[in-house]
């Protein structure tokens, strides 16, 4: 039987591992000792419920719950445990501990999946610290090479294919996929991240679709003159020019109605950061999704152009530099229906909604049967220390996931 008190539990134990970081909530970035300690206690959980683990060369882990016929592909469900600076202790977090204890309760019960049952711990799903997001579910699918992580840098300046030698991994060995073809169907749960469910009054989500982002740095270089001696007219203020890209990003996201787009200006950094020298330099980063990759792509290039417009009449120079464009993905219905299925049976309030947060499943979605429930968050809140998901509803939406993977076990249930 799923324990609310044992995931209470586990839920607090999780809140301890945090780093080093300004402010409240919880500092557990990829790679670092937090995130690393996280892992360790989660593998724990995972041998302590009698699942063999192992791992992949990016350090993602899987806990394997043989089924009565080995061959059979296996039914994975999961998530992960990294988090943004001073983030909450439900994103990703949901996930990964549903999955323990539905493994947990199923044993206690008696049960024997005929399909094998794999939980996964994916690493480095948040962007905070290497700029792209959801690197482990790519790690673990063979769609990231290592050229991809001697890329990526976080703010030290140090490499995510240092980070992972750091780790004692083998990046190295990146590019073979760990699972290949052999997966009937991948279940993720996690908060909403939004206020749909909440205002909608429903107690759980069937993700109908998963937007997902495209991400640039643009670099503009000005002139650092001096405040006072410079007249406007002379000007080459790469932060101005920052500032009407801003607002360009807003506008052309804004007018993206159905299906719509966000963008997202979450990076500005101005230099010299002098009060008397007008900014020389500047670099935005840019994150724009949509659930349509067409709408995406539309607003990404307009926004390129806009850069482009802005610092040519500026007298700005500009880079864009590409950090990632993920592919937005829809959610089979034969999944949605199923997960519906299930909620009805309960009898617990849901609805359908697209999820407008990238997730690891997203790239599970491209190749296998992919479903995922979502919980609502106290006042849409997420990626802030006061993120918040009820105990009631942590335990309901667990208690559906045991269902949902009981069922998925048996041979005779099949997707399309």
């Amino acid at each position: 039987m799923i324990s609310k008190e044992r995931l209470t539990d586990m839920f607090a134990r999780m809140r301890e591992f945090s780093g080093p970081g300004d402010g409240p909530g919880v500092y557990r970035l990829a790679f670092t000792d937090a995130d690393w300690q996280a892992r360790s206690y989660l593998i724990g959980l995972m041998r302590e419920v009698g699942l063999a683990v192992r791992e992949d060369a990016f350090g993602n882990v899987v806990g394997r719950w043989e089924g009565a016929e080995p061959s059979l592909p296996a039914v994975i469900f999961g998530s992960h445990c990294d988090s943004v600076p001073n983030g909450g202790n439900y994103d990703g977090v949901l996930g990964i501990l549903a999955a323990i204890e539905t493994v947990r309760s199923l044993k206690e019960e008696g049960f024997h999946p005929e399909h094998s049952l794999e939980v996964a711990l994916f690493m480095c799903e948040e962007s905070s610290r290497f700029g792209a997001a959801t690197l482990g579910s790519r790690a673990m699918l063979g769609e990231l090479t290592v050229d991809d992580v001697r890329r990526l840098k976080d703010k030290e300046g140090v490499t995510l294919y240092d980070a992972l030698k750091g780790r004692g991994l083998a990046p190295d060995a990146l590019g073979k996929p760990l699972y290949e073809g052999d997966v009937k169907a991948f279940f993720e749960v996690h908060i909403e991240q939004g206020k749909v469910l909440e205002h909608e009054k429903k107690s759980v989500g069937v993700v109908t679709g998963i937007a997902a982002p495209t991400r640039f740095r643009v670099k503009l270089t000005g002139n650092a003159d001096h405040s006072g001696a410079t007249p406007m007219s002379l000007r080459h203020d790469a932060a101005c020019a920052a500032a009407e890209i801003v607002l360009a990003a807003e506008r052309l996201a804004a007018a993206e109605k159905e299906p719509p787009a966000v963008a997202t200006v979450g990076v500005l950094q101005i230099a010299p950061g002098v009060m008397n020298v007008i900014p020389g330099s500047a670099e935005l980063g840019v994150d724009i999704r949509s659930i349509d990759a067409g709408t995406k792509t539309r607003v990404a290039e307009n926004l390129k152009a806009a850069v482009s417009e802005i610092c040519g009449r500026r007298g700005v120079a500009s880079e864009i530099v590409p950090i990632s464009d993920e592919r937005p993905v829809a959610i089979r219905p034969s999944v949605q229906d199923f997960l519906e299925g299930v909620c009805r049976e309960d009898g617990c309030s849901y609805m359908r909604l697209p999820s407008g947060a990238g997730h690891d499943a997203m790239h599970w979605a491209e190749r296998v049967s992919t479903g995922m429930l979502f919980i609502p968050c106290r006042d849409g809140v997420s990626h802030n220390p006061d993120e918040y998901a009820a105990p009631e509803d942590i335990a309901n939406v667990v208690r559906l996931l045991e269902k949902v993977v009981r069922e998925a076990s048996k041979k005779k249930v099949t997707f399309a």
